[in-house]
């Protein structure tokens, strides 16, 4: 017996899929919707409890049912909110503006007024919200991206607050430089009048076959084209001279070079509070760790564009090799908004 295939939902209608890639996307709303869906939004979404800890996050991705020319389409049903969502399981869902789209995102209303000041934003967003998504992206990757580069590190300081994750950033580092690049160099520890837990880097360094010596030490490389990483105490975010031994070995031992390691689970008041420390401190590039532990990584980009900081790598979980992004601007875009056309 032959069966007639569904009817297609009506035109306006609104669907959720949790799907795995856009490609999955793609598919599905082609196979449930037609050829005459549109996509308005899509985001990340994290498994619950502990296993995000080992799953990939999810795209949610809600699509529309456009009306044939010159008809006007039905108002969609709101969506159920207890409704289960899944790659076969459709639910209705109300359509999202781009600014408020970028809300939800966590863009704040800075970025939100600067992105609003720019020519073309009307139609931005009047067009198509996947559209408008995509060149709000691009945009802000070229504003991150313009700066003048520049050159790879080689002999740096890793500096941060207390619970940052300092030494785990430099061990990432450390790694990346080793088995990635081939490069031969060494790490410095100084304590000053704050000694601090030194945590995995001593044992790390070992297992890398990279040598770690206490200050004082020598401080240039001990190789042609070798690196020198320096491991300091914890910054503090109370008063610019309580970091003044810092201040004192960053100038005395000629270190141009300065990374701000940046936990970016804080909030929005200490995140300004831990730049407002780095610019006293003249640093020059920035790592925000952490980033495993934040659902929406869209206010990161206040500080991307404003502090005028090199990114140097977003640390996507606590492994010391690995996790990591080195692209910070392109992570951030895919995370934050959508790239599929």
């Amino acid at each position: 017996m032959n069966l007639a295939p569904p009817a297609p939902p009506p035109a306006g209608t609104c669907c959720r899929f949790l799907v795995d890639s856009a490609d999955e996307a793609a598919t599905l709303i082609r196979a449930h919707l037609g050829e005459h869906a549109r996509v308005l939004s899509v985001r990340s979404v994290e498994s619950p409890g502990w296993k995000r800890l080992l799953a990939v996050p999810k795209l949610e991705v809600i699509a529309q049912i456009d009306p044939p020319a010159g008809e006007k389409a039905d108002e969609p049903a709101a969506p159920d909110p207890a409704a289960p969502v899944s790659p076969r399981r459709l639910a209705e869902a109300p359509p999202c503006s781009l600014p408020e789209l970028l809300r939800r995102s966590g863009f704040s209303a800075g970025v939100l007024e600067r992105m609003e000041r720019r020519a073309g934003w009307a139609d931005l967003v009047s067009g198509p919200l996947h559209r408008g998504l995509v060149e709000v992206g691009r945009q802000l990757c070229a504003e991150v991206e313009s700066r003048p580069a520049r050159p790879p590190l080689g002999r740096a300081a890793f500096l941060g607050a207390p619970g940052s994750g300092r030494s785990t950033a430099l061990c990432k580092w450390l790694a990346a430089e080793v088995y990635r690049r081939a490069r031969l160099g060494h790490v410095v520890m100084a304590e000053f009048d704050r000694p601090s837990a030194s945590g995995p880097l001593p044992v790390f360094c070992e297992a890398l076959g990279v040598p770690l010596a206490h200050y004082p030490a020598g401080t240039r490389p001990a190789v042609p084209g070798g690196f020198v990483y320096f491991d300091l105490p914890g910054l503090s975010l109370r008063d610019a001279a309580d970091n003044a031994n810092l201040t004192a070995f960053l100038e005395q031992e000629e270190i141009a070079e300065r990374v701000l390691v940046v936990n970016a689970a804080y909030e929005t008041a200490a995140l300004r509070r831990v730049f407002a420390a780095g610019r006293g401190l003249a640093a020059t590039h920035v790592v925000f760790t952490h980033l495993d532990e934040v659902r929406q990584w869209g206010r990161l980009w206040d500080h991307l564009i404003e502090s005028e900081l090199e990114p140097l790598f977003l640390s996507t979980g606590p492994s010391l090799t690995g996790e990591c992004e080195t692209e910070a601007a392109q992570a951030l875009a895919r995370r934050t908004l959508s790239f599929a056309d």
